[in-house]
C-alpha cells in the first residue's frame, strides 16, 4: 500500500449492506473517511435471494458515500461468507534469484503466485492467498525475508477457494451497481486482526461472528487460517422464537430481547411480570413471568453453540482450539452468553475485548475490518480501489501511477 490510497470495503449481511471507504494516511494507518449503510434482505440464510434488492442496496450505499467524499467509486473489496469457503494449505521452497544480494520482493512476489498453483476442483475459484510462514534456508522463521541473505527460503500459505456460482453472482450484483471487484475476503479473516487482542492473535481460537441471521466461524492457529464456515441461524431466530411462541408482533420481540437479554435462566435474580402488549389471541395484554422469556432466548442460544460444536467435531478441530472469542451484533448484547458458549463448547469463551473494537460502529466493524485487511496484506503490489475525483489533476496522477505500474512492477 502507499499513503493516499482508498480502499473501499463492503459488507452484505442479512439486514444491510455496509460500506467503508477508508484512506491510508501519512503513519501508513487507515483513516475512515466515510462509512455508509442501507437496509437489506436479499440475503438469507447465507444465501442471495434477490439480487436486485442487493443491487439497489449497494448502489445506494456507494451513492451516498461518493457524496459524501467527492469521489467517483469504481470499484471495491467485498466478503463472503464461511460456508462458500475452502482453504487449501500450501506450501514451496523458492530460491533466491541472487543470493548474494538477498531476497528481494519480486522473489517473494513470484513465491506467491507459485504457491497458489494448485488443482482446483471443478465448481471452485481461487479468490485469495494468504501467507502464512516463511522460513529461511538455515530454519529461521521469518515474516519479510526481503533483504536476507539466503540461498533458498520456504513459504507456507493459505490458498482460498470460493464457489463459482456464489462468486459469479456477486460480480453479477456489482457489475449491476456500476462497480467492479478488487478482492473477494471471508468474513473471519478479515475481522481477525480487528476483534482479537494482540494475545489472541497468536493462541489457537475460533472466531465466532454472530450476526442477525447467520453465524460465521473462523479457526486460527496462531496466524493460520485452519477453517470457515457458516450456519444460517443468528440474532433474528431468537427474536422469531419469542415473537411465535409468546404470539406478539416481532417489534415487541425484538424490544422485549434487548430489554431483558439474558442467555441462562439460572442467572436471573428477579422474576419478574412483563406485560404484553401485542398478544394476537388476547383482546387484553398478556402477562408472564421473565423466566419464559429467557427460557425461549435459552433454548436457541443453546441450539447454536450445539451446532457449532458438532460442526467443529466433526472436522477434528474442537482440540486445537484453546479459547473461543464471541463478536456480532446478534449476540453480545445477550448478557451471559459468552457462559452459554462456554457450557455448550466446553472451550473458554469470552465477548471480543479487541483494542480497536470500541473505536468502530458495531454495524461498521466487518466492512471496516475488511479495509484494514487489505491495506495491511504483505508484498501487495497494489492495494487500492479505482478511484476518481473531480479534479482532472488527480485523475492525470492517477493515470501516471498505472503508467509506472504497468512498466516497473
Amino acid at each position: 500500500m502507499a499513503i493516499g490510497d482508498i480502499i473501499v470495503g463492503v459488507d452484505i449481511g442479512t439486514s444491510k449492506v455496509c460500506t467503508v471507504v477508508g484512506e491510508v494516511n501519512n503513519f501508513g494507518q487507515i483513516e475512515t473517511i466515510c462509512n455508509t449503510s442501507y437496509k437489506c434482505s436479499g440475503l438469507k440464510k447465507g444465501k442471495i435471494i434477490n439480487e436486485d434488492e442487493i443491487i439497489l442496496s449497494l448502489a445506494k450505499t456507494i451513492k451516498d458515500a461518493e457524496d459524501e467524499t467527492n469521489l467517483k467509486i469504481n470499484s471495491a473489496y467485498v466478503t463472503i461468507p464461511g460456508k462458500y469457503v475452502t482453504i487449501v494449505q500450501n506450501s514451496i521452497t523458492k530460491e533466491a534469484k541472487d543470493k548474494y544480494a538477498g531476497i528481494s520482493v519480486r522473489d517473494v512476489q513470484n513465491a506467491i503466485i507459485q504457491v497458489k498453483d494448485i488443482e482446483i476442483p471443478d465448481g471452485k475459484t481461487l479468490i485469495d492467498v494468504v501467507p502464512d510462514k516463511i522460513v529461511l534456508d538455515n530454519g529461521t522463521v521469518v515474516t519479510d525475508p526481503v533483504g536476507n541473505l539466503s540461498a533458498s527460503f520456504t513459504i507456507s500459505a493459505q490458498v482460498i477457494l470460493a464457489e463459482k456460482d456464489y462468486v459469479r453472482q456477486l460480480h453479477n450484483i456489482f457489475k449491476k451497481a456500476g462497480l467492479e471487484i478488487d478482492g473477494i475476503v471471508p468474513i473471519t479473516l478479515a475481522e481477525r486482526n480487528l476483534i482479537l487482542d494482540t494475545n489472541e492473535l497468536h493462541d489457537n481460537v475460533m472466531l465466532l461472528d454472530i450476526g442477525a441471521g447467520n453465524t460465521d466461524i473462523g479457526v486460527f492457529e496462531g496466524s493460520t487460517f485452519l477453517y470457515t464456515n457458516s450456519i444460517p441461524l443468528g440474532g433474528d431466530n431468537i427474536t422469531n422464537d419469542i415473537a411465535l411462541v409468546l404470539n406478539i408482533s416481532e417489534e415487541e420481540a425484538d424490544k422485549l430481547k434487548r430489554q431483558y437479554g439474558l442467555a441462562l435462566k439460572s442467572f436471573i435474580d428477579n422474576d419478574n411480570d412483563i406485560i404484553l402488549n401485542t398478544c394476537k389471541d388476547d383482546s387484553k395484554s398478556k402477562i408472564i413471568k421473565s423466566s419464559e422469556l429467557i427460557e425461549i432466548i435459552e433454548a436457541r442460544i443453546e441450539e447454536i453453540f450445539t451446532i457449532i460444536n458438532k460442526d467443529i467435531t466433526s472436522h477434528n478441530l474442537k482440540q486445537k482450539i484453546n479459547n473461543v472469542i464471541l463478536t456480532g451484533q446478534g449476540i453480545v448484547n445477550i448478557n451471559k452468553s459468552d457462559v452459554a458458549g462456554k457450557i455448550n463448547l466446553n472451550i473458554p469463551v469470552k465477548i471480543s475485548t479487541g483494542r480497536l473494537i470500541s473505536t468502530v460502529k458495531p454495524i461498521y466493524r466487518t466492512s471496516y475490518a475488511l479495509v484494514r485487511y487489505i491495506a495491511a496484506r504483505p508484498f501487495a503490489k497494489t492495494v487500492s480501489s479505482s478511484i476518481d475525483t473531480q479534479g482532472n489533476e488527480s485523475f492525470i496522477k492517477n493515470l501516471f501511477e498505472r503508467i509506472k505500474e504497468f512498466f516497473y512492477s
